[in-house]
C-alpha cells in the first residue's frame, strides 16, 4: 500500500462526514450488550440470588469494560477515515468481539468469565496489533507500543481472573484491571520515552466524535424504552401497572430532553473551540459513560415499578428508583461544565432533592417513588427551559 494511501487513513478534523453504516451496525452490537447488563441487574434486584450490591458491582465491571472497546473505537474513527478498508475491518473485528462478550454477561462472573475476559484481551490488543500490521505502522508506529504497554499490564488480570476457580479473587484482579484501563485511556497511555498520545484538537473530527457520543445516549435511552415495553407487555394491565408504564415513558422523555438541552446539543462546537480538544473530547466520554449508566440504572427502576407498583418497596430498590436520577444527573452536571464551564443551580438542586427523597419515600410504594424522582427531573426540566428564554442562544466556552 502506497505512502500516500497510509496517509489517508487520518481523516481531515473538518470532515462533517457522519457516522458510517459500519458504525451504526456496531451500535445495533451494543444495543444488545445494554439488554444484557439491564436484565443481569433486574435480576439481582428481584431474584436476590447474588446480592444487589455485589451484583450491581459485577453488572458495572462487565460495563466498562463494553465501554472501553466502543469508546477507544469512536476515538479512533473520530482521528483516522471509517471509510478506509483497515478501519472497517477493525470496526468488524470489534463487532465480533463485542457481541461474544455481551452474550457472555449474564453468567460474566461465573462460567462464561473465561470467554468475556479473553475475549475482551483478544480484541483489545488484536485490533492494535492487526492495524499496526497492516497499516505498517502508519499513522502513529508510536500508539501501537503505548497501547500494548498498558494492555500488557492489564491483560494478565483479566485473563487469570476469567480462569480463576475461586471466584472471589475474580472481583479484585478485574477492578485494577479495569482501573488499569481507564488510567491509560484518560491519559492517552503515558510510556516512557515516548510520553503520552497527543492527537490535538485539529485532528479530532469534532462533529463526528459528538454525534456518535449522542447516537450511543439514544442507544441507552431506547434500552429503557425497551425495558418499559417489555415489562408492561408482560403485565396484567392493572391500572396501577399502567400508571407505572405512563410514568416510565414520561421519565423517559425528561431524561432524553435534559441531556439535548443545550449542552448535548453542542458538543461539536464545544470540542472544536476548546484550547485542548482531545482532553475535552476523553473527559465528554467519560461524563458520557456516567449518564448511561444512570440511564441504565433508571431503566431497571422502570422494570421495578411496572411489576410490582404498589406493592413493599426494599430499601434496595431505591438504588435504581431514585439512584439512578442521580447518576444521571451527576453526568450531565459533568457535561454541562464540559461545554459552558458551569454547572446549572437546577442540577445542584435537583441533585440535593433526590437525595432528601430516600429517607422520605422509605415507606412508600415503587410507583409513588417513581413519582417522585419523575417530579424532581421535570423541575429540572423546567428550570432549564426558563433559563433558555431568559438569556437566549448561549454558545459553548469550554474550560480549556
Amino acid at each position: 500500500m502506497s505512502e500516500q494511501r497510509h496517509e489517508g487513513l487520518v481523516r481531515d478534523a473538518d470532515s462533517r462526514q457522519r457516522a458510517t453504516f459500519l458504525e451504526l451496525f456496531l451500535d445495533l452490537v451494543f444495543v444488545f450488550a445494554l439488554t444484557r447488563i439491564s436484565a443481569r441487574v433486574i435480576s439481582d434486584f428481584t431474584d436476590g440470588g447474588r446480592g444487589v450490591v455485589a451484583g450491581l458491582g459485577q453488572a458495572l465491571l462487565l460495563f466498562l469494560a463494553l465501554w472501553a472497546v466502543w469508546s477507544l473505537t469512536v476515538w479512533s474513527t473520530s482521528w483516522l477515515d471509517p471509510e478506509a478498508p483497515i478501519v472497517q475491518i477493525v470496526i468488524v473485528m470489534t463487532a465480533v468481539g463485542a457481541m461474544t462478550m455481551a452474550v457472555a454477561v449474564p453468567d460474566g462472573f461465573g462460567a462464561r468469565a473465561p470467554l468475556f475476559a479473553i475475549t475482551y484481551v483478544s480484541l483489545q490488543i488484536g485490533r492494535v496489533v492487526y492495524f499496526h500490521v497492516a497499516g505498517h505502522g502508519r499513522p502513529d508506529p508510536r500508539q501501537t507500543l503505548r497501547v500494548l504497554v498498558w494492555f500488557g499490564l492489564s491483560a494478565p488480570l483479566w485473563v487469570i481472573g476469567g480462569l480463576a476457580d475461586d471466584g472471589a479473587i475474580r472481583g479484585p484482579l478485574w477492578i485494577i484491571a479495569v482501573l488499569i484501563d481507564y488510567t491509560g485511556l484518560y491519559l492517552g497511555w503515558p510510556t516512557p520515552r515516548i510520553g503520552a498520545q497527543r492527537i490535538g484538537g485539529r485532528a479530532i473530527a469534532a462533529g463526528h466524535l459528538a454525534e456518535r457520543y449522542q447516537q450511543f445516549l439514544l442507544i441507552a435511552i431506547g434500552e429503557a424504552i425497551f425495558v418499559i415495553g417489555l415489562a408492561f407487555s408482560g403485565s396484567d394491565f392493572r391500572a396501577d401497572q399502567t400508571a407505572g408504564f405512563v410514568l416510565a415513558l414520561a421519565t423517559t422523555v425528561l431524561l432524553w430532553r435534559i441531556y439535548f438541552h443545550l449542552a448535548g446539543k453542542v458538543l461539536d462546537t464545544a470540542v472544536s473551540r476548546s484550547r485542548h480538544a482531545d482532553r475535552l473530547a476523553t473527559e465528554m466520554a467519560f461524563a458520557h459513560l456516567v449518564m448511561i449508566a444512570g440511564i441504565v440504572l433508571t431503566g431497571v427502576g422502570f422494570e421495578l415499578l411496572i411489576t410490582e407498583p404498589l406493592g413493599h418497596l426494599p430499601a434496595a430498590w431505591l438504588i435504581a428508583i431514585l439512584g439512578g436520577p442521580v447518576v444521571f444527573l451527576a453526568g450531565r452536571s459533568a457535561l454541562e461544565y464540559q461545554v459552558f464551564a458551569r454547572v446549572s443551580r437546577s442540577r445542584l438542586a435537583g441533585l440535593l432533592a433526590l437525595g432528601l427523597l430516600v429517607p422520605a419515600t422509605m415507606r412508600l410504594d415503587p410507583l409513588t417513588a417513581g413519582a417522585a424522582a419523575a417530579v424532581v427531573l421535570l423541575a429540572v426540566a423546567v428550570a432549564d427551559s426558563r433559563r433558555s428564554r431568559r438569556r437566549g442562544p448561549e454558545k459553548p466556552t469550554p474550560p480549556y
